[in-house]
């Protein structure tokens, strides 16, 4: 490897190579293969590992040029930077028009969408010299089949190609090119990386860091086309529709919901500076307009300006650089930071948009996971979706990518039906109809609960924003080792119930009243831990809630969920659990 690599790491990486990136260069340069596919968890440091890969490759005169494709316009900027800091200079500018470019360059840096528009003149390129392209987030060559079928033609002839990904799962079955796919136990195609690290190993290296979520719910009300209003609780089982309509209400800026959540995370901004001062927080909305009106309503809160940064606008990239070397509070994006774009101090999360795709919410949670320092803490806030609190529950369960499902018996010959309607169901956003057909009336939020390591933390209920509750788990350190979070969530729960009852007359704590278990109260207690399990089902084994549920009461007995009493959903509860543990052993 060339001797100044290691002193010239890029950026937010250690002076030396990390044990996973050793691994995966001696694995490489052991086979030296043409296609070499890496999964590495956002934050685990790919941008090394391939430039690392690319020092030597040039070194030992394997390759003449590199070619970088990245998903955006700033991260080829970011991958220019960071192959200038390594001695590799790149020409962030070229595009396949231009034809040649400096001599003073070794390589170039290009989006998807560029060589989608002139695939033609990139395989020009790739022919005339020994080549190693670097494919960036691979994922995105399956986005669309332009872009597919303009990646695979462009770079056919390439030398040396290294694919780089953190999220090897799509929601689509589009093939990804120069991706080798292999017959799973089940007969079904997926992905194969050539290297893998995943976000546990991460985790337990201290290379990324645990991730506490906080999902809030509460009462919304919105007013349909055809006139009628509607009351619902976030969180609560509902229609993919009514699910949409409500989540939309939950972040329209004109209501409480948004306002309650961003103060509660400014809040918590505040707690992780004492300890890390220049720790800052990005919010993902859904569009420019909710961006603009979340910034105004950070300013509200802080007294100070938030970074507001659109993908359309030019100085895009230079604003987000800005933020990343400032000590400045708040950043609002809608997607353009959502993927790849590397602000190690982000700390602080607010997941404020609609699109709930499992993909996009991996990619939006490594914006957070990045460490520095060892005993830091990743906070994101999160609406209480059932899907959502699906996806934080498995952050840690690799996956591959699946091209299809095999139809195993007679009883699976809706296979493909259901594959169709899992599609749809996975949708980044609700129908093209709801645009015209919601009208916010009015939001109100509750805490509702945490999400750390697999488990859940709350207080037996929805609490007050801005409660006592709420701040014992806002307020906790910034600076804590894992074991140590999950500890202090536990402690805090239990003084809390503790006092609780301590609080409680006396009348109340008598035994007559402790059987009485069927209030309002606790059963949408139950009721929310057992739909938020049934959602963890669904994402670990791809069953529909409605079969999951329809199983669960075969097995325990009673009637359905939203009827059913405390020891029926309890037992059901119960039964989900045991099934998770025989399948995780």
């Amino acid at each position: 490897m060339t001797p100044a690599w290691p002193e010239r790491a890029a950026w937010g990486t250690a002076p030396s190579l990390r044990a996973w990136q050793s691994a995966a260069m001696r694995q490489y340069f052991e086979d030296l293969p043409r296609d070499f596919l890496a999964v590495a968890t956002p934050g685990a440091g790919k941008t090394t590992f391939a430039l690392s890969v690319a020092a030597e490759l040039l070194g030992r005169r394997l390759v003449d040029r590199v070619t970088i494709v990245a998903p955006t316009e700033h991260l080829k900027l970011q991958w220019a930077e960071a192959a200038a800091r390594a001695g590799i200079p790149i020409d962030p500018t070229y595009a396949a028009g231009k034809g040649k470019t400096s001599r003073d360059y070794v390589g170039i840096a290009v989006t998807y969408a560029g060589v989608a528009v002139n695939p033609l003149a990139m395989r020009i390129r790739t022919e005339r010299f020994k080549t190693l392209v670097i494919l960036d987030e691979v994922h995105h060559a399956g986005d669309a089949l332009s872009w597919g079928e303009g990646v695979r033609e462009a770079f056919e002839p390439a030398t040396r190609r290294l694919a780089l990904t953190g999220t090897p799962f799509r929601s689509d079955v589009n093939p990804i090119p120069f991706v080798t796919y292999a017959p799973g136990p089940d007969g079904v195609p997926r992905s194969v990386a050539d290297f893998t690290y995943g976000y546990a190993h991460a985790l337990a290296d201290h290379v990324v860091r645990p991730v506490l979520f906080l999902a809030y719910s509460g009462e919304m009300q919105w007013r349909t086309r055809a006139g009628d209003e509607i009351a619902a609780r976030l969180g609560e089982p509902l229609t993919k529709d009514l699910t949409a309509q409500a989540l939309r209400t939950a972040l329209d800026p004109g209501g409480s919901w948004i306002p309650s959540v961003l103060a509660a995370a400014d809040k918590r901004l505040s707690e992780v500076r004492r300890h890390v001062p220049d720790a800052g927080g990005l919010v993902i909305a859904t569009d420019q307009d909710s961006a603009r009106a979340y910034a105004k309503v950070l300013k509200q809160i802080s007294g100070e300006p938030a970074t507001v940064v659109l993908s359309d606008e030019k100085l895009a990239s230079k604003r987000i650089s800005e933020f990343t070397e400032s000590d400045r509070r708040w950043m609002v994006a809608v997607r353009m930071v959502s993927e790849g774009v590397d602000v190690p101090r982000l700390a602080v999360g607010v997941y404020a948009t609609t699109t709930s795709t499992p993909l996009f919410f991996a990619q939006a949670v490594g914006r957070f996971v990045r460490a520095r320092t060892r005993g830091e803490t990743a906070s994101v806030f999160l609406p209480s979706v059932p899907s959502l609190l699906g996806f934080a529950s498995e952050l840690e369960v690799e996956r591959d990518h699946v091209l299809g499902r095999r139809i195993t018996d007679e009883a699976d010959i809706f296979a493909a039906e259901n594959d169709l309607l899992a599609q749809a169901n996975a949708g980044e956003a609700a129908s093209d109809e709801l645009d015209n057909s919601w009208e916010a009336l009015g939001s109100e939020a509750r805490f509702d609960r945490v999400l750390y390591d697999g488990g859940e933390f709350g207080h037996s209920g929805e609490v007050h924003v801005g409660s006592e509750e709420e701040m014992d788990f806002l307020g906790i350190p910034g600076l804590l080792e894992p074991h140590q979070v999950r500890e202090l969530l536990q402690t805090r729960q239990s003084e809390r119930a503790r006092k609780q009852r301590a609080a409680a007359p006396e009348h109340d704590r008598t035994g007559d009243s402790i059987a009485e278990v069927s209030t309002h109260e606790h059963l949408a207690t139950l009721r929310r831990e057992l739909n938020g399990l049934v959602a963890a089902w669904h994402h670990r084994t791809g069953q529909a809630h409605g079969i999951t549920h329809a199983a669960l009461r075969k097995e325990c007995g009673g009637p359905a969920a939203a009827v059913a009493t405390a020891d029926q959903l309890h037992a059901r509860i119960d039964r989900l659990r045991e099934w998770a543990a025989r399948k995780t052993s």
